[in-house]
């Protein structure tokens, strides 16, 4: 989906949503870029079959098809992760990256409360019983770890439901998507676009560490924690989220650094 003219801008959404969650983003963003976002392979209206694929070739030949040489890259969790691995292996496709609630690919953390409740999660998609599930993804998600349900906006709760419903619902095969190798995690000082990595406070203790990872193995990276937020920031606090995102490419593209250039 295509909005705005410019620069390229690229949106890749988390992996418990699909591209509608940037909604409250497109527009104003598109006043400033060309804005391009997708719903990845397997999310969505992107099927996916049982076959093995890369999530970074999918998102350099969507690039090629519409001409676009360079973009800026905005990713949200899992999409985080896909952004950061492109960027690692087409750097100059990249002009800057902006990394929300996310991880480095082959990062690990500890938190035994966590690895019990991955565990469940696991035992419910094998039994295919997607609606305890989801909940269970919202409960942690969305709400935030301890946090009661009612925390968020009810509107912002019923939609990240209906798009991770979606998901496993319409899907006819699992995929295989391969992983960078060697992983992000060991080649983060490889990345040198200019890069800022938003978080919420309220976020799982593996989101804390990893973006904290992320910000000390970044050279130059900034970074900006939104208090009172879990892990859909841009869903809590959307227009203040648009604020920084736009801040921080206003400055970028004023450096003279990763100006992109969009074609076609």
């Amino acid at each position: 989906e295509l909005e705005g003219k410019g620069e390229a801008l690229t949106l890749i959404h988390a992996g418990v949503a699909h591209m509608r969650m940037w909604d409250e983003q497109a527009p104003a963003l598109a006043e400033h870029y060309r804005v391009i976002r997708y719903d990845t392979r397997g999310f969505g209206k992107t099927r996916s079959e049982d076959v093995e694929f890369s999530n970074r070739a999918d998102l350099r030949a969507l690039l090629d098809h519409l001409g676009v040489e360079r973009t800026h890259l905005l990713g949200i969790s899992r999409g985080g992760g896909i952004a950061l691995d492109f960027t690692l292996e087409v750097p100059e496709r990249v002009s800057s990256l902006v990394l929300v609630a996310s991880t480095p690919g082959g990062f690990e953390h500890e938190d035994a409360e966590l690895d019990a409740m991955w565990t469940e999660m696991e035992r419910l998609y094998e039994e295919k019983d997607w609606e305890t599930l989801v909940e269970m993804e919202t409960a942690l998600w969305t709400d935030g770890p301890g946090q009661p349900t009612g925390r968020v906006v009810a509107g912002v709760r019923r939609r990240m439901v209906e798009w991770n419903l979606w998901n496993y619902r319409a899907q006819p095969g699992e995929g295989k998507p391969q992983p960078l190798d060697p992983p992000a995690v060991g080649r983060l000082a490889e990345v040198s676009v200019p890069t800022l990595v938003i978080w919420g406070d309220l976020d799982e203790s593996g989101v804390l560490a990893g973006s904290q990872a992320l910000v000390e193995g970044i050279p130059g990276a900034r970074s900006h924690v939104f208090e009172g937020v879990a892990h859909m920031v841009n869903l809590e606090r959307p227009e203040e989220f648009t604020e920084h995102v736009l801040s921080f490419l206003k400055e970028v593209d004023g450096t003279g650094r990763g100006v992109a250039a969009a074609g076609g």
